[in-house]
């Protein structure tokens, strides 16, 4: 099976080079599957349905979140009416949404899990428990986890977790992609952040000048979304009828000038 994973989408320039470029990244790869992470695609913080609907409209077939998931509160009562939008599942049971989902494609079945990291985040469940408890309810092969976290260390060590219970664990919420793609001993696809869809001059996505003034004053300036030339960062992934990782190739595209 193939599988292209897109990074988080961050504000319209995101969103707009997701429409523009994704036709383009399917003529290349002609995936069964396309998943992305849409916690920023609202005004570079959470989703609204509207945003949603945009987002499933250019080609995704699984939106996963993270942190800032429930940073509109337009989304909180509409959650509910997207199946394929995914938050983390290891947030409280009472939060809306689910955090993982099966879906089936041209004779194709995927798993999607959305888990969250604790380390410098809002406390969670355990991942790692986590991913144990619902490991054992999908049935389907592959089965890919989005982990979003802020530490490299936590992502590292939920990978080799992870390692030989999913097809495939890919780190999102920094923004910025790691060159440290690659399948683990028991055939598990593997990054540390796929990176993002967003603006190439900016500030993991911020306007840099806005970004600046925060860092040299500690004041806190408004937060903007980066305008201009947009990229998409995304990592493509095949398995074999087992579900095992079989290649992972992480990609950037951009827009053209």
């Amino acid at each position: 099976m193939k599988i292209i994973f897109i990074g988080d989408i961050f504000g319209r320039p995101g969103r707009r080079a997701l429409k523009n470029l994704l036709p383009k990244i399917k003529e290349t790869f002609s995936p069964d599957f396309v998943v992305a992470n849409g916690e920023n695609a609202a005004h570079g913080a959470g989703i609204t349905p509207k945003v949603a609907e945009e987002i499933f409209s250019s080609g995704v077939d699984v939106i996963t979140g993270g942190n800032h998931s429930f940073d509109k509160r337009v989304i909180w009562d509409e959650w509910d009416k997207f199946p394929f939008l995914l938050r983390p599942l290891n947030f409280p049971e009472q939060v809306p949404g689910k955090g993982f989902t099966v879906l089936e494609k041209n004779g194709f079945t995927l798993g999607v899990i959305n888990l969250q990291g604790r380390v410098s985040l809002p406390p969670t469940n355990s991942p790692f428990e986590t991913l144990d408890k619902i490991i054992k309810e999908i049935d389907a092969d592959p089965v890919l986890v989005d982990f979003h976290a802020e530490a490299t260390s936590e992502k590292i060590a939920f990978g080799y977790y992870a390692n030989g219970k999913v097809s495939a664990v890919l780190g999102t919420h920094t923004h910025v992609q790691t060159n440290d793609a690659r399948i683990l001993d028991k055939r598990t696809a593997y990054i540390t952040d796929v990176g993002m869809c967003g603006t190439i001059d900016s500030v993991i996505g911020l306007d840099r000048d806005v970004a600046l003034k925060r860092f040299l004053t500690l004041l806190p300036y408004g937060f903007k979304v980066g305008d201009g030339r947009a990229k998409c960062d995304f990592v493509y992934i095949e398995t074999d009828n087992n579900g095992k990782a079989v290649k992972i190739e992480p990609h950037t595209i951009a827009e053209e000038d």
